[in-house]
């Protein structure tokens, strides 16, 4: 796995000022947006096997062997509980588009961070199933918007030579969430009244709290400004995250070539929605499929039904302590996502997604076979199992998990950057959802449900090696490039050719604006031939 040339050339933060780290710093905590979709995501893996959870919104069993504490939650219920706040997302993060457009990246952010809170406030106070589900709703809202808005404020603030790695901390953020999650889950699993879950939803306000009060004093997005005829503003926005003189030559070099590769898009009239469908020079419709597509594919490899199911499977699979096996699993998600923030601008963004997409449906097979041959008594293979599992979620931690994030946040053309990003958005929650309302009827046993257990391990398996027959084909590779130079890199070369073309941009350092001038120079010389003749 080649690391290619080092970047060159001007792009945000590529020398900056003496106080450079500043921005980086700036730019990554708006990471801290992925601590609100973790956690949220986590929070419900343990709180729907507490007992006083169980007692308020489930339904009474005299099957004491299988559940013990009397009550249980029927499989619509509990598909219902789970995958509901996957509903709400989807269509936050379809709005995420027009909010990100109208309000701004930043702002937008903050306006998520209220909408979410009035979920967890209905969340918290719920005794009720429908006023519970209504809280899982607007909870989704918020955290869609802002799984929306927070990789594209960092794609468009990062410098490009660090951009992978600081787009990929959103995804370490989500794993962090998910760990607190499951400590907090712990902590108050054996509290005998409502405390036991109301304590670990209700801690979401703080989290919430923190992006807020950060992104009022984070700079607004460059581009965004630029994208509104905003220069000046877009100057000392770009000023304060490089930490450069609002008259340095470098600022006024990137402005110049976010404006060109803008007003190349508007004057070919690229903005609409429809326009993200359409065959063009800058292959927008493969770049809008890509994102579609790809944040599919790291729903389909499976993970989520360890986080929203883990806790479940694990017991069911004659493991004692599941609520602690859930969270060695997120200490696994969350250290193993650090080499993957290293190795994505390392080795790239498309090599590790084959080698991760191959690790993975390796474990996955590995997995469902030994689990369809052992017992639940073979301590021995259920240890082999969690290790595999660990191995698999190492192998997603580093790879799918941040990558997808990075890509739909930088292959986009600003144009079309939040619509496109909406949508791609939209489709990791769509599967989320399709994924957390159907595994419960495929993994359950009894009347309507389909009693795989292990045996989904080998759908997924099988969509592991769909991701990278998708990732060979589909996903060029974008080390080191600014926004603008993907556009480049998209308009001259395929997926399979990429690596060699970016290797040229990068060596000789070409730019929207060159490209412009060069075409203008032989408009130029055409136009006087023809005066000739």
């Amino acid at each position: 796995m080649p690391g290619g040339p080092v970047a060159t050339g001007a792009g945000i933060g590529v020398s900056g000022g003496k106080n450079k780290l500043a921005g980086i710093f700036m730019t990554a905590f708006a990471a801290f947006g992925g601590i609100l979709f973790g956690y949220d995501t986590g929070v419900i893996s343990g709180i729907k096997e507490m007992k006083d959870f169980l007692t308020v919104f489930g339904v009474p069993t005299t099957n004491v062997a299988t559940y013990p504490f009397g009550y249980f939650l029927p499989s619509s219920r509990e598909s219902l509980i789970v995958s509901i706040l996957s509903a709400g997302t989807f269509f936050g993060a379809l709005l995420g588009a027009p909010v990100a457009d109208i309000l701004g990246r930043r702002l937008g952010i903050v306006a998520s961070c209220l909408v979410f809170c009035l979920g967890v406030a209905l969340q918290t106070a719920a005794l009720t199933i429908p006023t519970f589900v209504v809280g899982r709703v607007f909870a989704g809202l918020g955290v869609g918007l802002v799984s929306t808005l927070v990789p594209m404020y960092q794609s468009e603030c990062a410098p490009k030579w660090i951009r992978g790695a600081i787009v990929a901390g959103y995804q370490w953020a989500i794993t962090i969430g998910l760990l607190l999650a499951a400590v907090i889950n712990n902590a108050t699993k054996d509290f005998d009244n409502h405390s036991a879950w109301r304590i670990p939803i209700a801690i979401q306000f703080i989290w919430a709290f923190v992006l807020v009060v950060g992104m009022l004093y984070l700079p607004e997005s460059p581009r965004w400004l630029v994208k509104k005829g905003r220069d000046v503003q877009a100057a000392a926005s770009l000023a304060r995250i490089t930490s450069l003189s609002k008259d340095d030559p470098e600022i006024e070099s990137e402005l110049n070539d976010i404006r060109a590769a803008l007003k190349e898009e508007q004057d070919r009239g690229e903005g609409s929605y429809a326009d993200c469908f359409k065959p063009s020079h800058n292959k927008i419709l493969l770049r809008t499929l890509t994102g579609i597509f790809i944040q599919a594919w790291q729903q389909l490899t499976g993970i989520n039904f360890i986080f929203y199911y883990g806790t479940t499977f694990f017991q069911n699979s004659g493991i004692s302590n599941a609520f602690l096996i859930s969270i060695a699993t997120n200490i696994v998600n969350v250290f193993a996502t650090l080499p993957g923030m290293w190795g994505v601008e390392r080795f790239g963004r498309r090599s590790l997604l084959l080698w991760g997409a191959a690790l993975m449906c390796v474990c996955e097979y590995l997995v469902a076979i030994i689990g369809v041959t052992i017992s639940i008594e073979n301590h021995a293979g259920q240890q082999a199992l969690i290790a595999l599992v660990c191995i698999y979620i190492a192998g997603f931690a580093s790879t799918w998990g941040p990558i997808a994030w990075v890509l739909t946040g930088e292959i986009f053309p600003l144009n079309v950057r939040a619509k496109g990003m909406s949508m791609s958005t939209a489709s990791n929650w769509l599967w989320n959802f399709a994924i957390g309302y159907a595994t419960p009827y495929m993994v359950n046993t009894g009347p309507g449900n389909a009693g795989l257990g292990v045996k989904v391990f080998f759908i997924w398996g099988s969509t592991c090696a769909g991701c990278w027959v998708f990732t060979y084909f589909c996903v060029p590779e974008t080390k080191g490039l600014s926004l603008e130079q993907i556009d480049l890199l998209y308009q001259n070369s395929t997926p399979l050719t990429s690596r060699r073309y970016r290797e040229e941009i990068l060596a000789q350092d070409i730019h929207v604006g060159d490209i412009k001038e060069d075409h203008q120079h032989h408009d130029h010389v055409d136009e006087k031939t023809q005066e000739t003749v």
